[in-house]
């Protein structure tokens, strides 16, 4: 089984679409004294799809055989990363999400080129069917978020761009799939490993943390949250494995913790997260976390207008 490397997160720089490399890296006061802490943010989402994802997508679009196509599940981000890099690449892309998908990220993902196929109650009926795709038919080659190395080695550039700016005591991490947390601690732990690394679940999303701390992949029977990029029912296997080598803390926060953190946000940096985006700032408000200069990456503003005018 193919495991996350280093060596591959180094070589990853020279081959991700450099739009997506070299975010900004923000140290605010106003942003530090409202946590009681110095915090420095790391912005993923001035890019052409607002979030993280499209480091991962593009890296794994890159290794793909003249003439394949790629059918994935998304909650509307990684659909929107497997789009973009399609287009870009020639790849034909399907993405598979659910009935109750944020309409905003599916408009965007249709924009970006991406065939949507909509179905079923939630993220992981609809990686059901992605996955029954690919069976039937396999020149579609199914792309599983947090499965991948190549997503998650595309997803550790951050860690690279983090340690080349400064020396950090923690890096606290949104956990959805895990492509994320685990490139990015992979990295950590090789190159920094007194880094302690945090994820970060929504308290009505559970299933990562708990697969986390016990080991078992099990499903819960719903989650019951406004964080859709977080919103996890069924723990990816692989990513469980990967987070047990490399995270050494799991949180959970509440949505009224997430809403905020969107406003914290937009009150000091001025920009408008969503709310899995802002899920590293509720996390160092909710939670006792490592003490010393720590991080967090603002993974993505692909917000709708009514959770817009909740936080506001």
């Amino acid at each position: 089984m193919a495991e996350i490397a280093v060596s591959r997160i180094e070589r990853a720089v020279d081959v991700i679409d450099p739009v997506f490399l070299r975010s900004p890296l923000v140290s605010d006061d106003q942003l530090s004294a409202a946590l009681g802490r110095e915090v420095l943010v790391k912005v993923e989402t001035v890019n052409p799809i607002r979030s993280f994802k499209g480091r991962g997508a593009d890296y794994f679009v890159s290794g793909l055989a003249a003439g394949q196509r790629v059918v994935c599940a998304s909650a509307g981000n990684f659909g929107q990363a497997m789009a973009y890099a399609g287009r870009r690449r020639g790849v034909q892309v399907r993405v598979y999400t659910a009935l109750s998908a944020n309409p905003a990220k599916v408009a965007r993902m249709q924009t970006l080129g991406a065939e949507i196929v909509q179905v079923g109650a939630d993220f992981d009926v609809a990686k059901d069917a992605a996955r029954e795709l690919s069976r039937q038919d396999p020149s579609w080659v199914f792309v599983e978020d947090g499965h991948e190395p190549a997503v998650a080695e595309g997803a550790g550039t951050i860690g690279l761009e983090l340690l080349a700016a400064t020396e950090l005591d923690a890096v606290v991490l949104p956990v959805g799939n895990g492509a994320l947390i685990t490139g990015v601690g992979r990295l950590l732990k090789e190159r920094s490993p007194s880094t302690k690394v945090v994820g970060v679940c929504a308290r009505g999303a559970v299933a990562m943390l708990e697969a986390w701390r016990t080991g078992r992949v099990e499903p819960t029977t719903s989650v019951d949250t406004i964080a859709d990029g977080i919103a996890v029912r069924v723990p990816v296997p692989n990513a469980v494995r990967w987070m047990r080598e490399v995270v050494d803390e799991v949180v959970a926060v509440p949505d009224s913790a997430l809403v905020d953190a969107m406003r914290l946000a937009a009150d000091t940096l001025g920009l408008v997260l969503e709310p899995s985006g802002a899920a590293g700032l509720a996390a160092i408000a909710e939670h006792d976390l490592p003490a010393g200069r720590i991080a967090t990456v603002l993974t993505g503003s692909n917000v709708s207008p009514g959770l817009v005018r909740l936080a506001a």
